[in-house]
């Protein structure tokens, strides 16, 4: 049996290795159209800020090795130009000889991946503009930026590339903006959690022109002007283009293989295409969303390799089945970790889903024993099946772990109230007895049994102003003074028993503290005593970063830029 596969990189290497594993005897030809073969998409950054020093640990394997290793024929340097079913070959060039030949097979499997996307806008072709996909895009920029020693950089587009790139960009020096058009970074993320993140990079001199469109670019003064629409245009010396990919599937359409969304290929959860004998993986395919079921584009190395594998399988006889994606994704951002798995709650509401969530801040480990740091949990779930849907983590030490339980948790069916019976992994440098994972179980169990109510930040707005409800803030007369909601009645939870006589029985009674803790004990006390009371989900902290964020962003809008 021969195989030939279209692109060596990580769904193409992997399906590559395990045929060989499966079956001895099969002929395997891997095609790779750039030079290199296996390595880390997600490492690129960091070799352009020096991170990672060495361009060749970017390879997990070259041709040599992979072909010393398993006996697959590793061709770099060649592009399948077109695909013919018919006859059960594909055409190849050579791209340094320029040689032109056909290639048969008995099985095909297309990992071409995703390239990324580029605006029909004016000047997008010009010598300082650079995308970063392949290694060979990483050696162009770390090139000239060796050699021009740039002091400024725009990046435009606000998702993992753009932000892992920012991070470095900034570490060597420059000073970077980010224009993103959503009005936040990171979109799997909802805008509250995001705001966390628009905090760090603030914090680390990043300016953001969030909201903000790219019209164009020219070269100006030996630097880049980027037109923006609706706002001053800025400058930079060079510009990294990140504003998402596009499946890379002209050979799938030309050779008649059914599409799916965005021009995606379209496979079964084997992986196989609509023509016989041809299976398709990685960025290119459309695939099932684990948690809604729905039809989805998902970029991400994880999956692509899972699908390498499964598809490797079938090919040799077996009955693998990928059972969908859930986007579970982690991000450094400098000293702060952003994480995420399933859906977010925008996404879930888009989906039709009637979802409720609960936002914690636990310690990353026991808070007695030094060097712990508070987390940000927000688990999204839905009402009356308490089903858990998703979840979004932002701190320091420990989000990975967490995150990863949540995704088993969401993989396994899990609903967001068996959370608090996970039997998970104590000592006190690495978690707390009640870890964060059971923590949020113990928020959505209080839910269920209606032991505690909630309201949210975007309930403030909405909020009688007049005088039919209560606002209380249970944190101490310091932590009141250095901010609090307007119109709000401070009583600090150690003294709520002893002046009860203040709260009107008859009034709604809206709890708020520093992280939600406080609130909830007081919220117990309250309902003890007969009153009607609910608990505000993340507390004044919560609040505090995500509205600074708003009036950060809404002012950078109204004069185009971060100040």
């Amino acid at each position: 049996m021969k195989i030939v596969i279209v692109g060596g990189v990580a769904g193409g290497a992997t399906a590559a290795a395990r045929i060989r594993r499966l079956d001895e005897h099969a002929e395997i030809v891997v095609f790779e159209r750039s030079g290199y073969i296996s390595y880390a998409n997600c490492g690129l950054p960091y070799y352009i800020g020096g991170i990672i020093k060495d361009p060749e640990d970017l390879t997990l394997q070259t041709p040599e090795s992979f072909y010393s290793r398993f006996h697959i024929s590793m061709k770099v340097h060649h592009e399948v130009t077109a695909i013919h079913p018919e006859n059960k070959t594909v055409s190849v060039k050579n791209l340094k000889t320029g040689e032109l030949f056909e290639e048969p097979y008995d099985k095909l499997l297309l990992s071409p991946g995703a390239k990324p996307t580029q605006p029909r806008l004016s000047g997008v072709g010009l010598d300082k503009i650079f995308t970063l996909r392949t290694v060979e895009d990483t050696l162009r920029i770390k090139e000239f930026i060796d050699k021009h020693h740039p002091r400024s950089a725009v990046l435009a587009g606000g998702g993992f590339i753009n932000l892992e790139m920012a991070e470095n960009l900034r570490n060597l020096g420059m000073e970077v903006t980010i224009v993103q058009r959503p009005h936040q970074l990171m979109t799997p993320f909802d805008a509250d959690m995001a705001a966390l993140i628009h905090n760090e990079v603030r914090k680390h001199g990043i300016r953001l022109a969030l909201g903000q469109t790219v019209e164009g670019f020219e070269e100006k003064d030996g630097g880049i002007e980027i037109k923006l629409q609706d706002a001053a245009s800025l400058r930079a010396d060079m510009v990294i283009l990140a504003i998402g990919v596009t499946p890379e599937t002209h050979l799938a359409k030309e050779a008649g293989l059914a599409l799916g969304i965005k021009g995606s290929i379209l496979v079964n959860d084997r992986m196989e295409t609509s023509v016989p004998d041809i299976y398709a993986v990685g960025d290119a395919v459309q695939v099932k969303h684990f948690v809604t079921g729905e039809d989805t584009l998902l970029s991400l190395a994880g999956p692509a390799n899972k699908q390498g594998r499964i598809a490797a399988d079938n090919i040799c006889g077996g009955d693998s089945r990928y059972q969908g994606s859930q986007g579970s994704s982690v991000l450094k951002v400098f000293s702060m970790t952003a994480a995420t798995t399933g859906m977010n709650e925008t996404q879930a509401k888009s989906a039709g889903f009637d979802v409720d969530k609960v936002i914690l801040s636990p310690m990353s480990h026991a808070s007695y024993y030094p060097g712990g740091k508070l987390m940000t949990m927000k688990v999204v779930f839905e009402k009356e099946t308490w089903r858990l849907l998703g979840a979004q983590i932002i701190g320091y030490e420990g989000v990975d772990k967490r995150i990863d339980v949540l995704a088993t948790a969401i993989r396994c069916g899990m609903k967001a109230t068996e959370l608090k019976d996970l039997d998970l992994a104590y000592a006190p440098p690495y978690s707390s007895a009640k870890d964060p994972v059971n923590m949020a179980g113990f928020l959505i169990d209080n839910l269920k049994t209606g032991l505690v109510k909630q309201w949210y930040l975007e309930d403030i707005e909405n909020l009688p102003r007049d005088g039919s409800i209560t606002l209380l803030d249970v944190r101490t007369p310091e932590e009141y003074r250095r901010g609090h909601l307007d119109n709000t009645l401070s009583i600090p939870v150690d003294e709520l028993r002893e002046r009860l006589s203040e709260l009107d029985r008859h009034k709604r009674i809206y709890v708020i503290c520093q992280s939600g803790l406080r609130s909830y004990l007081a919220t117990r006390i309250l309902s003890g005593n007969g009153y009607d009371c609910y608990n505000f989900a993340g507390g004044y902290r919560f609040y505090e970063i995500v509205t600074q964020d708003r009036l950060l962003s809404e002012s950078a809008t109204a004069c185009g830029m971060d100040q």
